[in-house]
């Protein structure tokens, strides 16, 4: 009975803390970690929040781009941070859904590390092919990769862009053959004079190049077209209704931070999404701009690491 009394006390005390701890908070700088090189759709995403969070605060929110291992030193670093809401980390599919199926150790455990603070954005994913090339829609590209002796050859420059492929590979029941890039812009050079016969692209870094007339897109994966390319066809209305992969970034905390902490960011940056000029810059970008609580973007993190741990299981060559 003593130790009964004694746990509920130590409960209730601890309940004070943390409501008292999230009342002043923050009340000191707070890190933005970026798990990617600066540059690049998930490194304006991840400034940008951090921009209008330490604006609503009147608090420094310090950036740290830690790029590497498809975005694993990043997230390791993150999830090793105090549970206190003063370190953030920009979370991504391949750091979130991708990585613990490509990699023996990524040095985290994505579902039990962190907690979900917020998502951002969504966005679907482009094919893209060079401007001269004989195929201009998706169902074109699988004909001729379906013809091809040796297999259609497709770029990537992360691990979700090569399983994007897989997924492909898996619908049409053709192989393909998978051409690995450290950097997207050593890929585009040579998808542009046709090295490559297709590439799997995000919208920020693909859109200015399609309008500046150096690549050709065929399709968006998904159900729908964006209002950033509206004459690119979705996936499904090519004919491939279950090629929807998207992509998304949020906002993760470490495991144990305060609900009341997290609660207090998932509301300031559903604010500032709901921004014009965030919108204006996220919709231009190529992404939706998605609203939720903590708990929808929980789920939809495990949801990518259930699709992707069946694509990886089907596709039997990682790890």
């Amino acid at each position: 009975m003593k130790y009964l009394v004694v746990l509920c006390l130590q409960l209730c005390l601890s309940g004070v803390f943390n409501a008292a701890h999230a009342a002043g908070y923050p009340d000191r700088p707070i890190h933005m970690v970026i798990p990617n090189a600066p540059g690049g759709g998930t490194d304006a995403f991840g400034r940008m929040i951090a921009q209008k969070l330490g604006e609503a605060w009147n608090q420094t929110v310090i950036v740290e781009n830690k790029p590497g291992a498809q975005g694993g030193i990043g997230a390791a670093f993150g999830a090793k941070a105090p549970p206190d809401g003063y370190t953030l980390t920009v979370a991504l599919v391949s750091t979130m859904a991708v990585n613990p199926f490509v990699y023996k150790d990524i040095g985290y455990d994505p579902l039990k590390d962190f907690v979900a603070v917020a998502i951002g954005v969504t966005q679907p994913y482009l094919i893209v092919t060079y401007p001269e090339s004989a195929y201009n829609t998706l169902k074109e590209f699988a004909t001729f990769a379906q013809s091809k002796t040796n297999g259609a050859t497709y770029a990537s420059t992360s691990s979700q862009t090569e399983l994007i492929g897989v997924l492909f590979e898996q619908l049409i029941h053709t192989k393909m053959l998978y051409i690995p890039y450290k950097n997207a812009s050593t890929a585009v050079v040579e998808l542009a004079r046709g090295d490559v016969d297709m590439m799997v692209a995000s919208l920020p870094s693909a859109i200015p190049l399609i309008k500046a007339g150096k690549l050709k897109a065929i399709a968006v994966t998904g159900n729908k077209r964006v209002a950033a390319l509206p004459d690119v066809p979705s996936a499904a209305e090519s004919g491939y209704p279950a090629f929807n992969p998207g992509g998304w970034y949020g906002i993760v905390a470490p495991a144990g931070t305060p609900p009341e902490i997290v609660s207090r960011l998932n509301q300031q940056i559903n604010l500032i999404l709901d921004m014009p000029d965030v919108q204006q810059s996220l919709i231009a970008a190529g992404f939706d701009v998605t609203h939720g609580t903590p708990e929808e973007f929980a789920a939809m993190i495990h949801k990518d690491y259930a699709l992707w741990g069946n694509v990886v299981k089907q596709q039997g060559k990682f790890k």
